[in-house]
């Protein structure tokens, strides 16, 4: 009967397991439901803002140095701020290993071109990875929230806006799980700083014919989106990662709670088997006596 009770503890272990997996699931799905919104609701803003400072910048940059902003700076670029964003919980499947395998890649490829890059983290998950992989971080950020809050990003960017102000770095760059439809999200490393401003026309910022007037000042406009577009990028990037990453996980809770059915059936197979035999052997020994008897 020994080996009956371990297949029946191992079922009830099974069992168990199978309850958690259903209800991470479950919460997975409510916590989507509320990121989905969000992530839907702030990407025209930052869309269109991000090419409204391409446009502002493209218009003002014949204008006298006194009155260009630092973020607008154009350095040769030899160090790149990096800003990988991952999770602060496991059990998402591969979410985190996806974006840490980009950013690697990306990592490598600078330093393979002769430059230097400052690693920026977002989520424990990434802190973690870096802290095993010896690999230098400049800022972790673990405290952020699943649910992003602005005022927490913030913090986040006006580190890489002082940096890239300061001259510390040259570039900035957003490596995070972009969150396309419910069943596709794409890892991408995103180029924020410096502005690409030969890129205007060629995508949906309309290109600068003529002369323009601004009121207020060009100072002030920039000023004020320039900022506000880094903030917002980097908000995003955070958005999207955290829907990217319920999905993850429902998809990841979801195959586990098929798995555990699947070997609570297999347990319950091999229990009944066990159990007839014990019941075979009992009814052999039996006979044997009331032979013996006789």
């Amino acid at each position: 009967m020994a080996k009956a009770r371990e297949i029946t503890k191992r079922r009830k272990a099974v069992r168990n397991i199978r309850k958690i997996t259903k209800v991470m699931q479950m919460v997975a799905t409510a916590r989507f439901q509320k990121s989905l919104k969000r992530a839907k609701a702030t990407r025209p803003y930052v869309e269109h803002l991000t090419d409204l400072v391409h446009t502002v910048a493209a218009s003002v940059g014949n204008l006298p140095p006194s009155i260009q902003h630092p973020l607008l700076a154009r350095r040769t670029i030899k160090r790149v701020g990096l800003l990988v964003v991952t999770s602060n919980r496991g059990l998402a499947g591969a979410f985190n290993g996806n974006i840490l395998r980009l950013a690697m890649a990306q990592i490598r490829e600078l330093e393979e071109s002769g430059k230097q890059v400052e690693i920026y983290v977002g989520g424990r998950k990434g802190a973690a990875y870096f802290r095993f992989a010896r690999r230098a971080v400049r800022h972790a950020y673990t405290t952020i929230s699943d649910n992003p809050q602005a005022q927490e990003v913030a913090q986040v960017a006006r580190d890489l806006m002082d940096d890239f102000a300061g001259g510390h770095i040259d570039a900035i760059k957003i490596a995070y799980v972009k969150f396309i439809s419910v069943g596709q999200q794409k890892p991408t490393i995103q180029h924020v700083l410096p502005l690409d401003i030969a890129a205007v026309g060629q995508g949906s910022a309309p290109a600068i014919k003529a002369d323009v007037e601004f009121s207020p000042d060009p100072q002030i406009l920039l000023a004020d989106l320039l900022p506000t577009m880094v903030r917002s990028a980097a908000f995003q990037a955070f958005i999207d990662s955290a829907v990217s990453e319920q999905i993850a996980r429902m998809l990841a809770m979801a195959a586990a709670t098929e798995n555990a059915e699947n070997m609570t059936k297999l347990l319950t197979r091999d229990y009944n088997r066990a159990r007839q035999s014990q019941i075979t052997s009992e009814l052999a020994e039996l006979m044997g006596g009331v032979e013996a008897m006789k």
